[in-house]
């Protein structure tokens, strides 16, 4: 059956609520866990589930369903006809529904061989009309789990990929930059602590904390500070968090701005001058900010991050940016 009388069958059925007992809710709560919900990723995904309808390819085994293969052009005209009555996707954007769900290893590529009209897993040949995807067998095993199985399953096939994993933090830290309101400034703090630090600050350890709560530095803090050789005077700048690495004798300060306080040139070298005097070995800086809204709106009015400081994202958590100088500032990004 030609390609546009399959489209005509489709827009004349009745779409199910759910294919292969997953429906779209199940498929949209899972793709949220890792920072990938969109309409169109979760119509791609749904159409992938599809085990009802006939192959869209002329050529395939009979017997083939949708959801053993389908082409970029087919997903478009599944998620456009079939699930919205209206009409197919611009195949042009498959960027953003084909390629995320790529990269998660959620869809794996597949070619229909013209010999055989069955389906073998790869792209063998450049920007064929066979080339196909359907979803990969741990993503369909996490959304076909039962509902008591659902978090095992996908904490399981989200710890066996760094990418996955990195999206599921970055979600993790979105959820909390949306929830956090009259305490955006404390939650910054503590997400510098168990969050950036833990991840980009291996070996460092966190001597101070400047929360704003009660005595400015505790009687706690005090002697943490004394064993790694700190002492703070009236004139010094206080970071909102201090770190210090035993092994190296250095210093990382990170500064949690939601309203000011970035890393500036006057911080920058009051602290310079505080790590000298205290005999460190050097010290690193960090501004943090809660959103990509707030740093932009910030960096845009004052640009006032020293070059040689890092810049990190509460909501973009798995990634770091040096300020480097060239013929300006720009930003070179440091990956977990």
């Amino acid at each position: 059956m030609p390609l546009q009388d399959r489209i005509i069958q489709l827009r004349d059925s009745s779409l199910p609520n759910q294919l292969q007992g997953v429906t779209k809710a199940r498929i949209r709560s899972v793709l949220k866990t890792i920072d990938r919900e969109s309409d169109d990723i979760v119509g791609a995904v749904f159409a992938l589930l599809d085990d009802i309808t006939p192959s869209f390819f002329t050529n395939a085994r009979p017997g083939t369903r949708f959801c053993d293969g389908a082409s970029t052009q087919h997903i478009a005209a599944h998620i456009g006809i079939y699930q919205r009555s209206a009409t197919r996707l611009d195949r042009e954007g498959r960027d953003y529904w084909i390629k995320p769900l790529r990269e998660l290893g959620a869809i794996e590529p597949v070619y229909l061989q013209p010999e055989t009209g069955a389906f073998i897993l790869g792209h063998p040949v450049a920007k064929s009309p066979n080339s196909a995807y359907r979803l990969a067998a741990d993503f369909l095993d996490v959304l076909t789990a039962p509902d008591a199985e659902l978090e095992l399953q996908l904490n399981k096939w989200i710890q066996e990929d760094q990418v996955r994993g990195r999206l599921e933090l970055q979600a993790k830290m979105a959820e909390l930059a949306k929830k956090a309101v009259d305490t955006k400034h404390s939650d910054l703090i503590q997400a510098c602590q168990t969050v950036y630090a833990q991840n980009f600050l291996p070996g460092y350890e966190v001597i101070y904390v400047d929360d704003g709560d009660g005595d400015r530095i505790t009687e706690t803090q005090q002697k943490t500070l004394a064993l790694a050789g700190i002492r703070f005077t009236l004139n010094d700048a206080m970071p909102d968090v201090l770190l210090w690495c035993p092994a190296s004798d250095q210093l990382w300060v990170v500064e949690a701005v939601t309203s000011d306080g970035e890393v500036d040139f006057h911080k920058f070298n009051q602290l310079t001058m505080f790590a000298a005097r205290s005999g460190k070995t050097g010290i690193n800086f960090t501004t943090a900010y809660q959103t990509w809204k707030v740093a932009a709106t910030r960096q845009g009015k004052y640009k006032n991050l020293p070059p040689g400081t890092y810049l990190w994202i509460m909501e973009d958590p798995a990634k770091h940016f040096l300020a480097i100088e060239s013929t300006g500032t720009a930003y070179a990004r440091r990956d977990k």
